[in-house]
């Protein structure tokens, strides 16, 4: 995929929910942030790993793009691996906060920051989250 656009190659092919348990809340927003959007359209998460959720209200796809308004759910922990894909619904509790967007892997190996395409800058103090809450990642609706 190096040298296309990430709208360009898109996986396809039916696949499970990812699930989770959000395990740490954040509260913060921010402009400047510089996060730069991975080449890639999908990664593979495992049981047990831990990864950051951040919305944003910017929509550029493009390899190295930089996402700088952001605002942090929080860290979930996989609890069903599988494939996340840009597009994927993105849930917490009863909430849907919006689409996969992304990766910025700035904290990789650590974890990656999970962007999430939202119409707001949303926060875990916005949305009222706390620990323990589910997360599913649901495959994007056909046609997307």
């Amino acid at each position: 995929m190096i040298g296309q656009s990430a709208d360009a190659v898109r996986e396809n092919g039916p696949k499970r929910t990812v699930t989770g348990t959000l395990v740490k809340v954040l509260l913060h927003s921010r402009t400047d942030r510089g996060m730069s959007l991975e080449p890639f359209a999908s990664r593979c998460v495992r049981v047990g790993e831990v990864h950051e959720l951040v919305t944003t209200d910017q929509r550029d796809t493009a390899a190295g793009a930089r996402i700088d308004r952001v605002g942090f759910l929080g860290f979930a922990e996989i609890a069903a691996a599988g494939v996340l894909d840009r597009g994927d619904e993105v849930y917490v509790g009863e909430h849907r906060v919006g689409t996969v967007l992304g990766f910025d892997a700035c904290h990789f190996p650590n974890h990656y920051n999970v962007l999430i395409a939202a119409e707001h800058l949303l926060t875990g103090e916005k949305l009222d989250l706390r620990p323990e809450l589910p997360v599913r990642f649901a495959p994007a609706p056909a046609g997307f």
